[in-house]
Formats: C-alpha cells, sequence, structure tokens
C-alpha cells in the first residue's frame, strides 16, 4: 500500500485494516473473498459489522480452479456455506463460488457487482517478494488496486505459519480441507504418471542373480516364498523344482519355500513332501485363532511359519511358472529401499477349449476391478495387474496389514498400504506371460461379488462414502438346466483377520527366531 503504511503494519499490537478508499456512498453489497483462516474470519466479522451499519447484504466469494468437477464444486459449496453459518451472523448473508483460472481477475470482475469488498491478507503470501514488501500479499494488494469498489483488506495480530493452514487443511468441512480435496484431484495424474514411471519395472532388470544376493547379504536380510495351493497336483511341482533348483539349491536368493496347503484332495501335498519342501495345512496353524476358507487365509496364516524379512507369494497353478516370476518381485525390493510392496504383471492369455488366445486373460480386472480403483481409489490407478497372484512385501509392512482371508486379499492389501505407506512404497514389475487354469463366468460373478464387497468395506473405512454398515452376502446364482431357470441363494464375503502382529502366539515366535 505505502511504506508507511507497511511500517506500522509491522509494528503493530493489534489486528489492522488498511482501506483503499473509493466512497462510501448506498452500500447494498459487500464482498467477502475468501480462502479461509484466521484473516478470513476477520474480514467476516468487520463486514458482518459494516453491513448492520449499512442494512447492506454479505456474500462471501470462494474461488476454484477450472475443471475441478461436479464432486469438489459439492465440497466447496458446503464448506462455503458452513463457513457463512459459522461466522456471517446475518441470515442475509450466502456464499458462492466461481470457477476461474485467475483468482485475481475473478475477484475484480465479482467486485464490480458490490460496492464494498473486505477481505483477509494472504496467510501466507508465498508470492511475497524477498524484502517482504507486500505485507498483504500480492492478492490482496492486487485486489485492493485495481478493484472498483472500496476495499478493506484485513490482517490480524496471530503469527500465522504453515502449521495453522495445516491444521484448517486436516479439519473436515473447512475451506482448507475442501481446497486440499481439489488440489489431490488436479494433481493425482501428474502423480500417478510420475509413479508409473519411476515405480514400474522389468523382470530382466534383475536377471542377474548374484547381484541380488550381494543386495541382500549387504543389507543383511532373509527371503521367504511361500505357495499357496489347493489341489495344485498338475503344476505345483514344477513350480517348486523351477523356482528352488535356480534361486536356493544353485544361487542361495532364497532362504526359504514353504507350501501353504488349504486341505487339498489330491496329490499336491504328496508332491511337495517328496521334493523336499515343508507343507503346512493352513487349518493347523495358529489354531487358536480358528480357521477359515480360502486364499486370504493361506496368506496371513503363512506370516507365521515363513521367516523371511522379505515374504513372497507366487500362485501355484501356473503352468509357464519361471525363476523371473520370484527374482523380478524381489528385484525392487533389494535394490530400491523406499519400496515396500510389489506386485507382478504380465499377459494373461486365455484358453478356449484347446485353443490358447493372447488376449482375454484378467476379466475380473478388466470388468470390475480398474473401473472400481479408478472411481473410488485412483490413486491406485496405475497398477496394471490389482488381483495379481504375485506379490512380495516386507514383513515389518505385512506384519501390520489386516487380510482378507478369501478373494479380496488382493484389492484389501493394495488400499491399505497405499494408506500406511503411500503410492511411493508400491511398485510393480513386469513378469511377461503368465498361462494358468481359466475360471468359468459363474466362479467369477462370485469372485467380484466378494472384491466389491472387500472395496465396500474400504470405502467405509476412508469415509469416502455412506454405505450400509452390514453388507449384504446373499447373492442369487441363476441356474439352468433343459431351458429351465431357477434361482440360488449362497452367502459369498470374506472375513477380516487383524494384523498378525496384534497376535501373541506370533510375536512369541518372532522373539525366539530373534533369539538364534
Amino acid at each position: 500500500f505505502s511504506p508507511t503504511i507497511d511500517d506500522v503494519v509491522r509494528e503493530s499490537p493489534c489486528d489492522i485494516a488498511v482501506v483503499k478508499q473509493r466512497g462510501l456512498d448506498h452500500v447494498k453489497s459487500i464482498l467477502v473473498p475468501v480462502r479461509g483462516g484466521p484473516h478470513a474470519e476477520l474480514a467476516m466479522r468487520i463486514s458482518r459489522d459494516l453491513a448492520k451499519r449499512f442494512g447492506a447484504k454479505v456474500v462471501v466469494l470462494h474461488v476454484v480452479p477450472k475443471g475441478v468437477g461436479d464432486r469438489a464444486i459439492e465440497r466447496e459449496q458446503a464448506a462455503v456455506d458452513a463457513f457463512v453459518r459459522d461466522h456471517a451472523g446475518t441470515r442475509r448473508a450466502s456464499g458462492i463460488i466461481r470457477e476461474a483460472s485467475s483468482v485475481r481477475q475473478a475477484i475484480i470482475k465479482e467486485a464490480a457487482n458490490h460496492q464494498l469488498v473486505v477481505m483477509g491478507a494472504s496467510a501466507h503470501p508465498t508470492n511475497a517478494s524477498p524484502d517482504g514488501r507486500y505485507l498483504f500479499g500480492t492478492l490482496a494488494e492486487s485486489v485492493a488496486s485495481k478493484a472498483k469498489p472500496t476495499v478493506i483488506v484485513v490482517k490480524t495480530k496471530q503469527s500465522l505459519g504453515l502449521a495453522t493452514f495445516e491444521e484448517l487443511r486436516a479439519s473436515e468441512g473447512t475451506l482448507a480441507h475442501a481446497d486440499a480435496f481439489v488440489e489431490r484431484s488436479r494433481s493425482l495424474p501428474i502423480v500417478v504418471d510420475r509413479w508409473f514411471a519411476e515405480n514400474t519395472f522389468h523382470a530382466h532388470e534383475f536377471a542377474d542373480i548374484r547381484k541380488l544376493v550381494a543386495l541382500k547379504e549387504r543389507h543383511n536380510l532373509s527371503i521367504s516364498v511361500g505357495l499357496p495351493a489347493l489341489n495344485e497336483e498338475k503344476t505345483i511341482g514344477t513350480v517348486i523344482k523351477r523356482v528352488k533348483n535356480a534361486l536356493m539349491d544353485r544361487v542361495p536368493l532364497i532362504d526359504q519355500i514353504v507350501v501353504i496347503d488349504s486341505n487339498s484332495e489330491d496329490r499336491t501335498v504328496a508332491i511337495a513332501t517328496d521334493l523336499g519342501v515343508p507343507v503346512f495345512r493352513h487349518p493347523e496353524i495358529l489354531p487358536d485363532t480358528g480357521s477359515y476358507r480360502g486364499k486370504g487365509e493361506a496368506l496371513w496364516k503363512s506370516l507365521h511359519v515363513l521367516d523371511g524379512d522379505i515374504v513372497a507369494w507366487i500362485d501355484t497353478d501356473i503352468s509357464n511358472i519361471q525363476p523371473r516370476f520370484v527374482y523380478g518381485l524381489l528385484g525392487p525390493l533389494l535394490r530400491e529401499p523406499k519400496i515396500q510392496y510389489v506386485k507382478g504383471f504380465y499377459q494373461r492369455p486365455i484358453r478356449s477349449g484347446n485353443t490358447l488366445h493372447a488376449e482375454g486373460g484378467g476379466r475380473v480386472t478388466e470388468l470390475m476391478a480398474r473401473p472400481l480403483i479408478n472411481l473410488f481409489f485412483p490413486e491406485l490407478s496405475g497398477i496394471i495387474q490389482p488381483l495379481s497372484g504375485e506379490y512380495a512385501g516386507r514383513r515389518a509392512l505385512l506384519e501390520r496389514m489386516p487380510f482378507f482371508t478369501g478373494y479380496a486379499v488382493e484389492i484389501g492389501l493394495l488400499i491399505d498400504i497405499l494408506e500406511a505407506g503411500g503410492l511411493p512404497a508400491i511398485g510393480q514389475v513386469d513378469l511377461e506371460r503368465r498361462i494358468h487354469r481359466n475360471q468359468p463366468l459363474p466362479n467369477l460373478s462370485q469372485m467380484s461379488y466378494v472384491i466389491l464387497q472387500g472395496a465396500i468395506r474400504k470405502l467405509e473405512e476412508r469415509h469416502r462414502i455412506e454405505l450400509l454398515t452390514e453388507v449384504g452376502r446373499g447373492m442369487k446364482l441363476i441356474n439352468t438346466s433343459k431351458d429351465q431357470f431357477n434361482l440360488e441363494v449362497r452367502e459369498i464375503g470374506d472375513e477380516i483377520r487383524p494384523p498378525m502382529i496384534s497376535i501373541p502366539a506370533y510375536l512369541a515366535r518372532r522373539m525366539s527366531l530373534k533369539g538364534r
């Protein structure tokens, strides 16, 4: 405003208002541009008193970037309405949202419709010059110099810093909180693109196994591989032989291989035992915790019998298994300390009769999981195979994660790990091509139903949407026979296991292992 005013503001022991006078005749409407925060609250108190004096209405303006979307606009309008309700003190007050590429221009344009503007200084004027010349912030000073009506800029005596706004951003319903949502929405595509470029790998990057062994030894890490199995006699022998021979017998990358069996009725257990691999039936692990059916249950219980600092899980129905399915997952964890969890992805051909088609696999992913993730968990939209059965992670992370007991285990882990460690903690690796047993559509329908239930539970936990507390488990299946249709109701759904670190028997075993 002027050197004299600047000096007064610097030394002021109280709240201060500076007026850019252009006359106060016939004030019928007062504009209050707000971002939120103590300066805005002071502006509202002053405008409220002036409105009573002039018999004027108060219009609170909040400017948001163009193209933020309807959901963001709704949040911002709700926050403005709450701000007006809490601070206006008059029924003749309302809040409006304007989308604009320039906040300054939007305020100046709207100011032409009012006879007085009252606004707060910038809480932390990031555009201030190095000499601190713009004590009110460049936005406030620009509006004061350009707007047609009289402009009053106010500044509290309260010392404001980054912590003040961080508190507001964390408070649900505030303007700062709504703005933070907009910022995340606008920056998310850039964040995901950057993550995709930095945290996506190819298995061939880690083909030098001896380098991986050196990294493992340098960091004093141990590695365990868990093989969940249920009636996999056709493939489990090949899976064990190729992984064990290449990564355990020839080169000591893996310290432990264990089969976690879910009560197979074929020769799965016998084959694994003959090949010298320990087999644990998951209902017999931690018997005091009970037992549920499902792959997620097997993975959760496997944490108790797998000893490694890094744990990798590989499905045992893969007919084209290669060592890269394991070392590809381990490579990013050994080379990149920031990465805590790695998902595999691959081309997924589909078999029709005796013909193997190059495309068409991953039906649940493409038709259900990917749209679901893009809608409600967009941070994970760069994950190529969110439901893949090949993944690895650091024990320190995995033991703190809850596990769904069945088909929802993959989506649940991804969401919880995102919450715990952020997107940079997750990596993904191209394992090239994976051939496995394809399931019929009715089975995939039930799988999708369980995964959707799991995602809904996670949505409720994150308070992103409000849904029924009790998610229905009854799924109506349509059966056909001789051109007749009938309905079968089946109870389908996962239980949730608590973080393994909360289980006393697990903690006792970990302590005993450390004592060796």
